[in-house]
């Protein structure tokens, strides 16, 4: 694919801009965290050299990027610029779709917002359960349909543009889509009807859950023939809660905050278990509150870290007995909680990134 001679020049202006030496310091200061070789209290790694852009760059707004490569790309390297003048920010971009890639590859209607929200789409609901037991009886859909041709084709451009830009190629991570996890990606296709069923038809709930962490699997495995897994270590975030994890996934958890800790063990342990082992593990994320399940979710093997956010709703005792004082990293964790709740005993065991 030809690229537009903006794209070209960013890319050009931060090949530049990479300093090897102080990024091999940056991912070793991660590495040492995360393999337990950090001594401090609370990690916050800092790139020892920053580089600002030699041009001021357009910026781009998000929902031009939608249907154009060119434009995602130039969005996405919009941030490693950034990055690049930042102490802390990760070198790393993805196929930058929203949360409804998957649930788009299921069939759901893709909702693209006003321009003024400058965000990110979802997709709507499908609606009804008669509904959902034939997207179910389907089986597993062509993956390239909904924003799958998009996130597909956005990883093969990266890998044939930064074969040209060494140093891009070296040290700008191509993180996984967002593809959230089953449980969220069972809701936003099914709707609210979804916490009924568990109640009045559970087996069915179990059908969709498990076509769900099938095709979730079998996307994943079609993302890293295009862009090669890395089993140690990966990134995820550049501009937000900027984090390096072990292992090689990300999962979202958010719609695990409706449910019972006795319905999180039925509905949602099971299936993100399933691609922790598949994946080698990794780390989850959610929304909200998760005090009330973070007990079984720590349980899972090959959960390596939890991203969380608004401690203000948890009980954060409860979330540190199951984290940190079992070793299990607490990653991008609120910077004035951290602060705030540093005294408690024991402290956070050097497990805890902000």
């Amino acid at each position: 694919m030809k690229l537009s001679r903006e794209t070209i020049a960013l890319l050009e202006d931060i090949e530049r801009r990479i300093d090897p030496q102080t990024e091999e310091d940056f991912i070793g200061q991660w590495r040492d965290f995360l393999w337990d070789r950090f001594d401090g209290e609370v990690f916050n790694p800092e790139r020892k050299k920053i580089s600002p852009p030699s041009a001021d760059f357009a910026p781009v707004h998000v929902n031009d990027t939608f249907g154009d490569l060119d434009l995602m790309l130039r969005f996405e390297l919009l941030k490693i610029s950034d990055a690049l003048n930042h102490r802390h920010r990760n070198l790393a971009i993805r196929a930058n779709y929203g949360t409804g890639i998957l649930s788009s590859v299921f069939g759901a209607e893709i909702i693209v917002m006003d321009r003024k929200y400058h965000t990110n789409p979802t997709t709507r609901a499908i609606g009804g359960t008669e509904k959902m037991r034939a997207l179910t009886a389907a089986g597993i859909p062509d993956l390239r349909t909904g924003f799958g041709k998009d996130v597909f084709d956005f990883g093969e451009l990266c890998r044939e543009t930064f074969r040209a830009y060494p140093k891009i190629e070296e040290y700008v991570r191509i993180y996984h889509p967002d593809v959230q996890g089953p449980l969220d990606i069972c809701e936003l296709l099914w709707g609210g009807d979804m916490f009924y069923e568990m109640y009045d038809d559970p087996d069915f709930v179990h059908e969709a859950l498990s076509l769900i962490t099938e095709t979730y699997a079998a996307f994943l495995d079609k993302w890293y023939e295009i862009v090669p897994k890395n089993t140690e270590m990966n990134p995820h975030w550049t501009d937000w809660a900027y984090l390096w994890h072990r292992g090689t996934i990300l999962l979202r958890c958010d719609s695990a905050v409706n449910l019972s800790p006795a319905f999180y063990r039925e509905f949602s342990a099971p299936y993100d278990s399933r691609l922790m082992a598949r994946f080698g593990g990794g780390c989850v994320h959610f929304c909200g509150r998760g005090d009330h399940y973070i007990e079984t979710l720590c349980k899972i093997p090959g959960v390596y870290g939890i991203n969380m956010s608004q401690p203000h709703l948890n009980d954060m005792e409860t979330i540190f007995r199951h984290t940190v004082d079992r070793g299990i990293k607490l990653l991008a964790f609120n910077k004035g909680w951290a602060e705030k709740l540093k005294n408690r005993e024991g402290g956070y065991r050097h497990n805890l990134s902000i």
